[in-house]
């Protein structure tokens, strides 16, 4: 089968800072990647590398056996690229938006007709197709950002955070979508900072911060990682969150993690559970939901780097202005 994605040692520098830092991947042909990080981890300067939109400061990096560097223009013939957001055209039709990318792409004009009618079906957007996309929903630019990168038939497909600003059901249907892809054969990189997402889709995941790979494996291998299960509680009154999280701190002996009403840690002995329970109800404090849970891909991160992976950080370096 061979690997469609080959990264050895990949770096790139924006003036004094280093965005990626040596980095390596493989992707086997036909399956997806999940490349995971906060803002300023270097995925989407990854990602602008291997579809050849930047050029590495060192290493080297292979996608569909041509080099990002030396044969670019054989490169960009095989992939497709859905970046943050939707990069359709507002004015135009969504009908006209695949004609136009078709015929960029040196499809006649009767094949890109056939190519955009056959991919606003595929895509739920028969309809909406004669209306102009700035009419559309967050979700249907985005089934259309995505229809728009297939229009060349990509071998390979980058997908950078598609479903930022996407409704549940949404990004359920865009999952749908990936994974019909990959059925028909397209391997697929794909950066995201949620978590279910990887879990969901990835076949194998890397975890990336401050530039580097500090993780790889599948999402069991990773999640096998973290020892024991998280207790987590919500409070009923979210004043009562930070008068909570210090008493659950002082019977489990670790520091939590407070999201809002939410407080998560983990714990090695199920027996901590009714204890945390009675020690809180010696504080008065109402709890609205208690439990214990085998660990996820999210404390899995946590593990890693010492932060939650659905932090929005502000960006760091270059990295999403590259």
């Amino acid at each position: 089968m061979g690997n469609a994605i080959e990264v050895e040692g990949l770096v790139r520098d924006f003036g004094g800072t280093r965005a990626v830092d040596g980095v390596e991947l493989r992707v086997p042909t036909g399956r997806v990647l999940g490349l995971l990080g906060p803002n300023g981890a270097g995925k989407t300067t990854v990602v602008r590398m291997l579809a050849t939109l930047l050029t590495p400061t060192a290493g080297a990096a292979r996608v569909g056996g041509f080099d990002v560097a030396r044969e670019g223009t054989r490169v960009r013939e095989i992939i497709g690229l859905t970046g943050q957001y939707a990069s359709v055209d507002e004015k135009l039709t969504g009908r006209e938006n695949l004609i136009l990318i078709g015929r960029l792409l040196g499809l006649k004009r009767r094949d890109a007709r056939a190519r955009a009618d056959e991919l606003l079906a595929d895509f739920d957007l028969r309809e909406a197709g004669q209306r102009p996309a700035q009419t559309y929903s967050g979700g249907m630019r985005r089934r259309l950002d995505l229809a728009a990168s297939l229009v060349g038939h990509p071998r390979i497909l980058f997908l950078d955070e598609p479903s930022t600003g996407l409704d549940p059901r949404a990004r359920r249907d865009l999952w749908d979508r990936v994974r019909q892809l990959q059925s028909d054969g397209t391997t697929v990189l794909l950066t995201t900072q949620y978590l279910e997402e990887a879990d969901a889709l990835a076949d194998s995941i890397v975890v990336l911060d401050h530039g580097r790979v500090i993780a790889k494996g599948t999402a069991a291998e990773l999640k096998a990682r973290v020892d024991g299960r998280t207790l987590f509680l919500m409070v009923a009154h979210p004043e009562q969150a930070a008068m909570a999280a210090e008493r659950v701190a002082a019977v489990t002996g670790s520091m939590p993690v407070v999201e809002g009403e939410t407080i998560s840690v983990p714990v090695s002995d199920p027996g901590l559970l009714p204890a945390v329970l009675r020690d809180l109800d010696t504080q008065n404090i109402e709890v609205a939901e208690l439990g214990l849970r085998g660990a996820s891909l999210d404390d899995v991160f946590l593990s890693l780097t010492g932060r939650s992976g659905a932090s929005r950080e502000q960006p760091q370096g270059a990295e999403d202005a590259a």
